[in-house]
């Protein structure tokens, strides 16, 4: 199986255990942070922000899954090897987590428990799902494979294909293209993963229909 999957992507050598570490440190760090941002913006009154912040739906960006999917791809992908991206991934998220729970118990004086638990078991699912993703920037049918998946989620996170052909959100578009950008390839693979993503999509619209 090891040398099954090196054939696909080979994990990056000679990292020091420091960089390493420094890596994690930065990945929990964002994480926190962006958890509190999000809590904040979305505790604050939409008023207070520039009108472009307004149009651009920040408050509900950060409600849908999308952009997270984008941030556990990057993690992923950019990591040295398949365990980093499930350590770096899974810590992202849970420091994420921390850092917006601790914000609604702390500072706005309220707990969603069961919401709270939702997203605590979607994290310990990351762990396993960064794992896989990690391959989408390798060779072979696999890596074609497995970064069309991702792009084609992200593809029916922006777009409506099962009920006519429009855009659901402005942002989520971004975010598609931002995913199609670092999961390009050379040009003939690109044709095949772009192709390979709109049945994606598609399924999984008729699968989990579209409640953002």
């Amino acid at each position: 199986m090891k040398s099954f999957l090196e054939k696909i992507r080979t994990p990056e050598t000679g990292v020091s255990f420091k960089m390493q570490m420094i890596v994690t440190v930065g990945v929990i760090l964002f994480g926190f942070a962006l958890g509190v941002l999000q809590k904040w913006i979305d505790g604050s009154p939409s008023n207070i922000f520039p009108l472009l912040i307004q149009q651009l739906d920040l408050r509900n960006y950060f409600g849908r899954f999308a952009i997270w999917i984008l941030l556990a791809t990057c993690i992923s992908i950019y990591s040295k090897s398949p365990l980093r991206a499930s350590i770096n991934t899974f810590l992202f998220f849970i420091s994420m987590l921390a850092g917006y729970y601790l914000y609604c118990n702390y500072v706005l004086g309220f707990l969603p428990k069961a919401y709270m638990m939702m997203w605590v078991m979607i994290s310990f699912a990351t762990f396993f799902m960064a794992y896989i993703c990690w391959y989408a920037k390798g060779e072979g049918v696999i890596a074609i494979i497995i970064s069309s998946a991702i792009i084609g989620v992200l593809f029916a996170q922006a777009f409506s294909l099962t009920q006519g052909f429009y855009v659901y959100h402005l942002m989520e578009v971004v975010t598609w293209f931002i995913g199609v950008i670092i999961l390009y390839r050379k040009p003939k693979e690109f044709v095949i993963e772009l192709g390979l993503s709109v049945p994606v999509a598609l399924i999984y619209q008729l699968v989990i229909p579209y409640w953002g």
